[in-house]
């Protein structure tokens, strides 16, 4: 099973922190390790060959029946017995162990009957010294680390800070802002050494640019087009209804209508492309809005549609552009769905729900696509594209999903903002109960829009 690690541990800069504290302690731990048995060693030779030439004029004044001098002696007390063995083989040796409790360097040589001649030298200080030394090893290491960490902290955050100022920068853009740039330092002076950030960073604004100017080039010919067709669209209806009454009459007049309405849904897109659009703040109740709405859209389906309030807010918004939301939902789940239809109020949360095959793949993962339908649907996609247009002018969320049971569901989540802000009181005469619950089926006419199923 893999552990679950917090969401810091997969930064880069807890990885580099990572890295540099592994490798330092690795590099620490090499230099002490070899300056340790560098000292060791040339200290221990040097107390080693200190014992066997004291245990040389030992063995000659043994030899000679002299009195031994101090430290050393035939079988003394306290010598190791691993060093007492090798005398009584024949062979000369040395060895530090502690005698009467401090470190001694013992030497010893075969005496005769199988005795062990030894003497002992003391080895405290030189066991100090590389006790001490080993001490020094672990505080330089330990400060050498920490002083790497704090320069290799403040080198990677800085390239970090980078990162995510281009990572911020991407979110902005993927969001809708495309003047947003990340403008990194180094890419403003090119005599510079540029790194792999600068050069992701300046790809970044190229790309920005680049797509910047599609877009502005894409929304300048919609608007251009639609507005040039107004003109001949007006007299063409104009003519049309010149003509005797007839089949043909009908049919042109119908014809011309839903050009009409497709020019001007063409406009609106191209005004909300713009990021221009600011609406007109009023306040009313939630559930007045929403009726008007389904009024609207009935008038131009010949439909009806249920409304359910569980619960009623007063809220600051734009009645024009709400209403044209509501009515483009409600249009596009007659259109696409299967009734019965039905609009439910809990406070700022209005959803609209058919009983049909609910929304297509693509569209609750992407959002709605202009000019896109599916399944056989017919439209032009712009319905659900203006409605969302339109919520985010009002700041609201419009989310797409489909019900288990079956049918799509649109829910959107209105921004509350305070009563007063536009002089009006919840209790003020004309008003709607300020919560409740309660059915409602409106019908009535829509102001010309013909939404689809998957359009953006």
């Amino acid at each position: 099973m893999r552990v679950a690690l917090p969401r810091w541990t997969g930064t880069l800069a807890m990885k580099a922190a990572a890295f540099i504290t592994v490798m330092c302690c690795a590099l620490a731990a090499l230099l002490g390790v070899l300056v340790h048995v560098s000292v060791t060693d040339q200290t221990v030779g040097q107390a080693r060959a200190l014992a066997l030439s004291r245990l040389k004029d030992a063995t000659s004044a043994f030899e000679a029946g002299d009195t031994l001098l101090p430290g050393a002696g035939v079988d003394p007390p306290g010598l190791p017995r691993s060093l007492r063995r090798l005398a009584a083989a024949g062979q000369r040796g040395t060895v530090v162990a502690r005698h009467h409790g401090r470190p001694t360097m013992w030497a010893a040589g075969p005496a005769d009957r199988g005795r062990a001649l030894a003497v002992e030298v003391d080895y405290s200080q030189q066991a100090s010294t590389i006790a001490g030394l080993d001490n020094s090893i672990l505080w330089s290491s330990g400060l050498a680390i920490g002083a790497t960490l704090l320069v290799g902290a403040f080198a990677v955050t800085r390239v970090t800070r980078r990162l995510h100022a281009t990572a911020l920068v991407a979110r902005r853009i993927t969001g809708g802002d495309l003047d947003a740039r990340v403008d990194d330092p180094l890419t403003r002076d090119r005599t510079r050494p540029q790194d792999e950030v600068a050069a992701v960073a300046a790809a970044l604004d190229s790309m920005a640019a680049s797509l910047q100017g599609k877009l502005l080039a894409e929304q300048r010919f919609t608007a251009d087009v639609a507005h040039e067709l107004r003109t001949p669209l007006t007299g063409l209806h104009a003519a049309a209804e010149l003509l005797p009454p007839g089949r043909p009459t009908e049919l042109v007049r119908d014809r011309v209508a839903a050009l009409r309405t497709l020019t001007e849904d063409l406009l609106e897109i191209s005004r909300l492309d713009t990021g221009r659009e600011r609406p007109a703040l009023d306040a009313e109740h939630v559930s007045a809005m929403t009726r008007r709405a389904v009024r609207a859209a009935g008038a131009a389906t010949g439909t009806d549609a249920e409304v359910r309030v569980v619960r009623d807010v007063y809220v600051e918004t734009d009645r024009r552009r709400l209403e044209r939301v509501l009515a483009n939902l409600v249009a596009n789940a007659h259109k696409h769905g299967r009734p019965p239809v039905v609009l439910t109020v809990d406070g700022p949360v209005v959803s609209v729900r058919d009983h049909g095959d609910g929304f297509p793949a693509y569209l609750l993962e992407h959002g709605p696509q202009r000019f896109r339908t599916e399944g056989g649907a017919t439209g032009h996609g712009l319905g659900l594209t203006i409605a969302r247009g339109q919520a985010e002018v009002l700041g609201a969320r419009l989310d797409f999903a489909n019900a288990p049971d079956g049918g799509a569901v649109a829910t959107l989540t209105l921004p509350q903002r305070l009563p007063d802000a536009a002089g009006r009181r919840p209790d003020a005469p004309g008003s709607d109960t300020g919560s409740g619950t309660g059915t409602d089926t409106d019908s009535g006419t829509s102001t010309g829009t013909a939404p689809d199923t998957g359009p953006s």
